[in-house]
């Protein structure tokens, strides 16, 4: 049995607010021990609960932020930028029969600690098919186009309920309680570590390839704060204006749609502009 990790910041234990995990800073330090502690302890339950392989994909930011020094030995970690499919690379590999999503968030336009989707900012909403969608929606989606199924979420209580709408049947664990988009009640890590590694250990029964879904056409429709950034990601092929600041797209698969929504993140982003977005 192999797990893949989607290993996320935002969602991890004591995280409330944009220091804790923006690189370099000091408070991005102190939090990295927490994250790092927060997926050891995922890694060591998948192998509890019987797993032989555990491939851990760095998600956030810059992909760079956890300490591979403190992970179990038995795991592996795919650490970097510039993945083919970005927070969820490694599920095409056709070796994988459960993913996990730790420290993951709400989407962007939802409440939430730290809620956004892929963008911190600058994105006000995202739809599939007309459902809105958080990161885990999307992802999800990606990888029951390859048959595997989501087994394990954390993250804060928004987060595992919205969960609920995409993974059902997976383990859930909040390690906070949203008050607002920078605040929440955390539990320690010690205690989020026990609760992560025990769900991890019962979420490996779960971790059963299944036939892949081909659910496409896949319209996704992305809302951004300013009318600038929707005219420039037009210039990705097939992306068109469906409002003053809200474009959208259709793909086959999951695979090109969420190829295309990296394109037009990345675009957008390079089109914001200090102060003034």
């Amino acid at each position: 049995m192999k797990i893949l990790i989607s290993a996320d910041m935002e969602g991890a234990t004591g995280v409330t607010w944009p220091a804790d995990v923006l690189p370099g800073t000091p408070q991005w330090e102190r939090c990295r021990s927490m994250f790092t502690s927060d997926v050891d302890a995922a890694v060591r339950g998948f192998f509890d609960g019987g797993a032989d392989e555990v491939l851990i994909n760095e998600a956030h930011w810059t992909m760079r932020n956890l300490l591979l020094e403190r992970l179990d030995e038995r795991a592996e970690m795919l650490t970097g930028r510039h993945k083919a499919l970005s927070m969820v690379e490694g599920v095409q590999r056709g070796d994988v029969d459960g993913v996990a999503f730790v420290g993951y968030h709400a989407g962007a336009g939802m409440e939430g600690v730290l809620a956004h989707t892929f963008l911190a900012n600058s994105i006000t909403g995202v739809w599939l098919n007309d459902v809105r969608a958080s990161e885990g929606l999307l992802n999800a989606h990606v990888a029951a186009e390859y048959g595997v199924p989501v087994v394990l979420v954390t993250g804060d209580d928004v987060a595992c309920e919205d969960a609920l709408g995409y993974a059902p049947e997976a383990l859930k664990v909040a390690v906070k309680d949203h008050v607002s988009r920078y605040a929440a009640v955390c539990r320690t890590p010690s205690r989020t570590a026990a609760d992560i590694r025990a769900a991890a250990k019962e979420a490996a029964a779960l971790a059963v390839r299944r036939e892949p879904v081909r659910g496409g056409p896949f319209t996704v429709a992305v809302e951004f704060d300013a009318e600038h950034l929707a005219t420039s990601v037009t210039v990705v092929p097939g992306v068109t204006r469906s409002g003053e600041r809200k474009v959208i797209y259709t793909s086959e698969t999951m695979y090109d749609a969420i190829r295309t929504f990296k394109a037009v993140t990345t675009i957008a982003s390079a089109a914001v502009e200090e102060q003034y977005g």
